[in-house]
């Protein structure tokens, strides 16, 4: 009797070992492979899916994830400003950013955000594993070329001169930004963001003026390229 239950309670202890992981994308495909992945692992388990920030801030505080896979473009939510929410309540939280936006743009801005790691979807499924493996170690992980231009952009290198206009955009500027470069109206651009219209046209203003545009229109067309050349 007792040697029957000997591997029982191993299992149970293998169980327990794993690190539980909170996966938030707006994409129910993404999640499954992601999930279908994780699983796979022997030191790792999906504890809760999320497609949205309200999902995640309720799915972090029930499952107590030891690590958070965040995408940055979610259902109705900013996943840079979800990083900052979660960094708040759970400042000891790694959250690791699998995005498809540009890392050159977004992984600095993440990172202040409050995430401990970037990685790119285009990226081979053992490097997101990997990801994930070092940021639940405490580690940063980001590739070697954001590396290099966050050690470029401290030291003040000519880097720094090489930068898009887009980068001196505030992070809700920046989300403003894409989101009239995907055809939104400045009062849908509101509701979304539960902000006023005054408030909307303001970050308008500061765009236009950090990009030198001079109108509202040359804002949406320089928005709508832009968007295509990045985010497609």
């Amino acid at each position: 009797m007792k040697s029957k239950d000997t591997p029982r309670l191993h299992a149970n202890n293998l169980t327990a070992q794993k690190r539980r992981v909170l996966i938030v994308d707006d994409h129910p495909l993404m999640r499954q492979g992601l999930a279908q992945l994780i699983n796979q692992q022997p030191d790792l388990a999906i504890c809760g899916e999320a497609e949205d920030a309200p999902q995640a801030l309720q799915q972090a505080s029930e499952s107590k994830p030891d690590a958070v896979i965040v995408d940055l473009s979610l259902k109705g939510s900013d996943g840079i400003e979800l990083i900052k929410d979660l960094h708040l309540q759970y400042a000891q939280l790694p959250i690791l950013v699998l995005s498809m936006h540009d890392e050159g743009l977004y992984a600095e801005r993440a990172l202040k955000a409050g995430a401990w790691g970037y990685i790119m979807k285009q990226e081979a499924t053992n490097q997101v594993l990997t990801a994930l493996r070092r940021v639940l170690a405490g580690e940063i992980h980001v590739s070697q070329a954001v590396s290099s231009k966050i050690v470029q952009g401290m030291m003040g290198g000519t880097e720094n001169s090489k930068r898009s206009p887009v980068e001196r955009l505030s992070d809700r500027e920046l989300d403003v930004f894409c989101k009239i470069g995907r055809g939104a109206a400045t009062k849908e651009i509101a509701a979304e963001l539960h902000l006023s219209v005054k408030t909307i046209e303001t970050y308008c203003a500061h765009i236009k003026e950090k990009l030198r545009l001079q109108s509202q229109r040359e804002l949406v067309q320089h928005a709508i390229t832009w968007v295509i050349q990045t985010e497609r």
